[in-house]
């Protein structure tokens, strides 16, 4: 007997979501030892994560406003908009929290992590302006999906500093399952799709892999 016959095929969506488990920041371990962290060090990681965070997800229009204004009417756009709405708020937190938590922690190699950031902005926005038929709804599903484990780490800094932290909106897992099947069905789109889910696990995933080495750099320099 072939014991694959009755295996249920795996949709765009739930592969979409079984991507970001596998590959997400979630998984990255400096998130875990930022949060964790208890050491002298701990607040200056801390704003350092902050501070890049900021400077990648904070700019507006964001990866999701622009997405959102070159995506035609459908069940892609009306999730887009309600996506964009919610990481407004997720901005405008992470922008308070940058303000609260002090300045930018001095560390070696300050034009390599510029050229870093903003070949990271630069990346970010292509997949925003992909005309690849799902490529930009996937890195903004991917995106949103992956932010609550940032926002675990935006929490602990606002614990810490004493900011309130907003209640999140960000849309439901639900919801991306609905939007991604509603707009990906051909086998190009659910390509388009893997693809900006990928690129920006990797944004994500390299942003945490520099803050690392940020931090292992100003570790070496205290001796």
């Amino acid at each position: 007997m072939n014991r694959f016959v009755d295996r249920p095929a795996v949709t765009a969506a739930e592969a979409q979501i079984a991507r970001v488990a596998a590959d997400g920041t979630a998984r990255h371990p400096h998130l875990a030892a930022l949060i964790e962290a208890s050491g002298p060090h701990a607040a200056r990681d801390l704003a350092d994560a902050v501070h890049l965070l900021c400077s990648v997800h904070g700019q507006h229009p964001g990866m999701i406003e622009q997405a959102l204004a070159l995506t035609p009417a459908g069940a892609a756009n009306s999730w887009l908009a309600r996506a964009a709405g919610a990481f407004e708020r997720e901005r405008l937190y992470l922008l308070r929290l940058t303000a609260a938590v002090g300045p930018l922690p001095s560390t070696p190699g300050a034009a390599q992590t510029e050229a870093t950031l903003t070949a990271q902005r630069h990346a970010v926005e292509i997949l925003a302006r992909s005309e690849r038929r799902g490529c930009a709804l996937g890195a903004a599903t991917a995106l949103v999906s992956d932010w609550w484990p940032v926002r675990r780490l935006l929490d602990h800094a606002a614990s810490r500093l004493g900011v309130e932290a907003p209640a999140p909106s960000l849309p439901d897992e639900q919801s991306i399952l609905a939007a991604i099947d509603g707009e990906c069905d051909t086998l190009a789109s659910e390509r388009a799709l893997g693809f900006g889910c990928e690129q920006m696990l990797l944004q994500n995933r390299g942003l945490f892999d520099l803050l690392e080495a940020r931090t292992e750099a100003r570790n070496r320099l205290d001796g």
